[in-house]
């Protein structure tokens, strides 16, 4: 609800208000402005209904026409309680917005596991905030939220979450590159996710907990293309019908073109402290656990990033042996995503080449030669500098994989370790008493034999994989080239060419 909310607003507030008088001819003019996104369908059935209310319009939502409309589908069953929002415009153009309202609602369907069923809460929401037509965004907003529960369910899994109090913030402006930047920030009390898997007629039932006193979210976006798109929703209502859309696909291209690139970057990270998980085998743990992700927009040079980390991590001791809970990790922060990606070409060729009155409307041979057009300008897969912590050691890793030939990789990858010595010793120690230790000590001496010490103690691996087949390890020959096949492929450069040679200058520890 709470992104349903500022959505509708977006729509309805299209226009300035420069302190417009509340009368009947205005809320025409908010009908007017929905029906312009939305189509006149939902005003007809009674869905939407805009009315004057003292000094402000009201949006009502009344889901009954809705559920009387698709109800008449097989197996489906769908209610929601109705809401209502205030809008009030403003002497600068704006409108302020506010909402209070507790909802409630329950959904029933036949899908592919079978009867599938869905209910939700949301107890106390309130929003307060003040949209911008000239952004085509909220300028600031903040909601609340005093609880909310859902509850899902198939014949092979049953699903409760629920929530304490939570409270949002978003603002915007005008970005220095066209679009709109923006900020958004939001935390829950309280969070509570049970998961609980049982086959039909087995009787067994695996539950499967979640839990954090604290979950909060954070985001940032830059020049996204709020107008644009706009205008592209209001080109798709306009012509839902297939042959006025054919007819007019060159205008489709314009609107397409014009929302390019979405976005020049998105920014965003969850964080949960004190996690707990639940599980028939043990509890798990952590004391804070982050996830985090960006991405350019149809970029030419884009870049995808995304971040693992947890700290104070812990694990039922029964599921290692007892000669591995000191070398366990404690510590995590991992890096990978892409770089190098262009998807401004494909896009805008895609754009221009597609033709609505053929089928497919883009051919199999210009989705082909497409990708390997892609893969051509060299997208890179990242291994960002990572690191795993436990029992006194550290392991870190950075690399990067690339396509030099279309199809086949090259993969370069480092390994630094720090405090080998004290994993070597543990598997030493136990190695006395545990066959499984003895075997993981053997391994541990195996592969030491291949590393190099860097000046500082830490030891390390670096591994070059060609696309020819060949495999290096610190400039050491491990797997010579694959046979050359008679048209040639699988021919590469020399082995190990390419290689840092075990200096050690891309980890910083």
């Amino acid at each position: 609800m709470k992104r349903v909310l500022p959505f509708v607003l977006l729509l309805a507030c299209s226009a300035p208000a420069f302190g417009q008088t509340v009368d009947s001819q205005g809320a025409k003019q908010l009908t007017d402005n929905l029906a312009h996104y939305f189509g006149k369908k939902p005003f007809d059935i009674g869905f939407v209904k805009v009315s004057v209310e003292g000094d402000a319009y009201k949006l009502a939502f009344d889901f009954k026409p809705l559920v009387e409309m698709i109800g008449k589908q097989d197996g489906f069953k769908f209610d929601f309680s109705p809401y209502a929002l205030l809008t009030k415009p403003r002497s600068d153009g704006a409108w302020d917005v506010s909402a209070n309202f507790t909802a409630q609602g329950s959904m029933e369907f036949n899908g592919d596991r079978g009867p599938q069923s869905a209910k939700m809460s949301f107890k106390g929401h309130r929003l307060v905030g003040i949209y911008d037509p000239k952004l085509a965004a909220f300028s600031s907003a903040t909601s609340s939220l005093e609880g909310m529960t859902m509850t899902s369910q198939d014949p092979t899994q049953r699903t409760d979450l629920s929530t304490g109090a939570g409270t949002a913030t978003i603002g915007a402006t005008k970005g220095q590159n066209g679009g709109v930047d923006f900020t958004m920030g939001q935390t829950v009390a309280d969070f509570n996710e049970t998961v609980t898997i049982g086959s039909p007629g087995s009787g067994q039932k695996i539950p499967l907990t979640l839990k954090s006193p604290e979950l909060s979210v954070d985001a940032k976006g830059k020049g996204v293309r709020t107008k644009p798109l706009l205008d592209l929703l209001a080109f798709a209502v306009a012509n839902e019908d297939e042959a006025k859309l054919k007819a007019n696909q060159a205008e489709l291209k314009s609107h397409l073109l014009a929302a390019l690139p979405l976005w020049e970057r998105i920014d965003g990270a969850y964080n949960f402290k004190d996690v707990r998980v639940v599980s028939p085998t043990g509890n798990f743990g952590a004391a804070e656990v982050g996830i985090a992700f960006g991405m350019d927009g149809i970029a030419r040079n884009g870049t995808i990033n995304y971040a693992i980390k947890a700290s104070g991590l812990s694990m039922p001791q029964n599921l290692i042996p007892s000669w591995a809970i000191a070398l366990r990790p404690t510590d995590l922060d991992l890096n990978f995503g892409g770089a190098n990606i262009d998807l401004d070409t494909m896009a805008k060729k895609a754009i221009e080449a597609f033709d609505l009155n053929k089928n497919p409307p883009l051919s199999q041979e210009f989705g082909d030669g497409l990708k390997k057009e892609f893969l051509a300008n060299g997208p890179k897969i990242v291994i960002g500098h990572s690191t795993v912590k436990g029992g006194g050691a550290e392991i870190a890793l950075e690399g990067d994989m690339t396509f030099p030939d279309g199809e086949k990789p090259d993969a370069n990858v480092t390994i630094d370790v720090t405090g080998y010595d004290k994993i070597v010793a543990a598997l030493q120690e136990a190695a006395k008493t545990d066959p499984q230790a003895s075997q993981a000590f053997t391994g541990a001496l195996a592969i030491k034999g291949f590393a190099k010490t860097l000046p500082d103690g830490r030891i390390e691996w670096v591994i070059n994989a060609r696309h020819d087949g060949s495999v290096t390890v610190n400039g050491a020959m491990l797997k010579g080239p694959d046979p050359v096949m008679e048209d040639g492929a699988g021919q590469g450069a020399s082995p190990g060419e390419g290689n840092s040679g075990g200096a050690g200058a891309k980890l910083q520890p």
